[in-house]
Formats: C-alpha cells, sequence, structure tokens
C-alpha cells in the first residue's frame, strides 16, 4: 500500500489550512478516521467481515505503521467484535497518531501554544497543501458528475457523506444538500453502501457495514441528520 491514507485525507479536509484547527467536531472526525483505517485495511483485502464481526484475512503487512498496528491489534484480540465495536474502541488516540506521522512527512506542522499561562494548545497549520490540494480535486470531480470515481475516492466520498463533511467542502443550503445526495450516489454505486449481500464480494460488504456502523455512531454523537 502507498500513497496518502484515507484517515490522512479525512483529517486533512477537516482542518484549516492556516489556523490548524478542526472545523468539524471532533467526535465525528476520530470517528470517521477509525472508520477509514477499517475501510483501508477491507480494500486492501486485509479484513473481512465474517459471522457478525471482523477478523482478519490476511496478516501480512502493508506498509503503513498506522495501519499494520490496527490490523495487528485486530489479529490478536481474542473476542469476536462487529464493526461497530471497532470503530468505537479505534477512535481514541488515532487523531494524535496520524497527525505526529503528518508532522513528521513536513504535510503540517506542530505549534505548541500556551493558554491561560499553563495550558498547552497545539496547532497544525499546513504546509505542504498538495497532497490536500489532490483530494480536493478528486472530489470536486465526482461531485461535479465526470468520470466514475475510482475506488479509493469512492471510498473517500463515503466517509464525507457518512460524517457529515460537506460544509468541509465550502458547500451550504442547498449546494451541500445537493453534494449529499451525489455522494450517497457514488457509495451506493461503488457498493460501498445500501442493501449488503455477501455473494458478490467480501470487501464491498464488510465496507458497507463499517459505513453503517459509522454513520450511527454519528448519529448517537450528533442526533440525527435534519
Amino acid at each position: 500500500m502507498t500513497g496518502v491514507a484515507l484517515a490522512e485525507e479525512l483529517l486533512l479536509l477537516a482542518y484549516d489550512d492556516e489556523t490548524g484547527k478542526a472545523t468539524m467536531p471532533r467526535i465525528s472526525l476520530d470517528l470517521g478516521m477509525a472508520a477509514a483505517v477499517l475501510v483501508e485495511l477491507a480494500l486492501a483485502g486485509r479484513i473481512a467481515y465474517s459471522d457478525d464481526s471482523l477478523v482478519v484475512a490476511d496478516p501480512s503487512p502493508t506498509g503503513e505503521p498506522i495501519i499494520d498496528d490496527v490490523l495487528a491489534r485486530i489479529a490478536a484480540d481474542d473476542s469476536p467484535r462487529s464493526p461497530s465495536s471497532w470503530v468505537q474502541r479505534l477512535r481514541h488516540g488515532l487523531r494524535d497518531r496520524i497527525l505526529g506521522d503528518l508532522c513528521g512527512r513536513g504535510v503540517v506542522r506542530d505549534v505548541d501554544e500556551t493558554e491561560l499561562g499553563f495550558i498547552h494548545v497545539h496547532r497544525y497549520p499546513m504546509v505542504d497543501p498538495s497532497v490536500e490540494q489532490d483530494t480536493r480535486r478528486r472530489l470536486a470531480e465526482a461531485l461535479t458528475g465526470g468520470p466514475v470515481p475510482d475506488e479509493r475516492t469512492a471510498a473517500l466520498a463515503t466517509l464525507v457523506c457518512a460524517v457529515r463533511m460537506e460544509s468541509v467542502l465550502g458547500l451550504t443550503g442547498e449546494a451541500a444538500a445537493d453534494a449529499h445526495r451525489r455522494l450517497e450516489e457514488i457509495a451506493g454505486g461503488a457498493g460501498f453502501s445500501g442493501t449488503v449481500g455477501m455473494d458478490d464480494s467480501v470487501v464491498r460488504p464488510s465496507v458497507a457495514l463499517v459505513i453503517a456502523a459509522l454513520g450511527q455512531a454519528v448519529d448517537q454523537a450528533l442526533g440525527k441528520r435534519a
């Protein structure tokens, strides 16, 4: 596995380039990134859904340390766990690890500030905008009805939809509603949402069930979408 991870793309979309602060509820971002790592593993054929649980189908590393740590954690777990359980368990501490990785690669920088004389606050302004620019370009092309999105872009669009990130795309009102409908179309077209069937592929049902668990968790955290 090479390139930018889905969880990293979500985080970069969610943080303001100049202030380096999150522009959306952190709980939904953390849930989204946890689901993104599971989606990444499913797309890579490392995990699959079986008997109401996520199980390891291939324990070989992907080459991405954060993702491989999650793979090892699932492999070592003695108890069968549902997609919902893993989304909740993985969200804690994941954002800090991903921010640290992005800092190490020179994509963002860590600005450590003190408020009220003793409270440390970290901001992560953009250093190299090329990664986020590519992410936004791919999503814009997908939203405007360009070529059929590739699998990873469709997965990203599905996550953006589930986490209610239309606002970070600069969309409000009817434009945001239109974007949400288009994101749902992309997710359904890719087989990452809607009715889940186990016959055609182990990958798409696994992703769809993770996305369903993510949507339920976001609804619980933020309330039902209006």
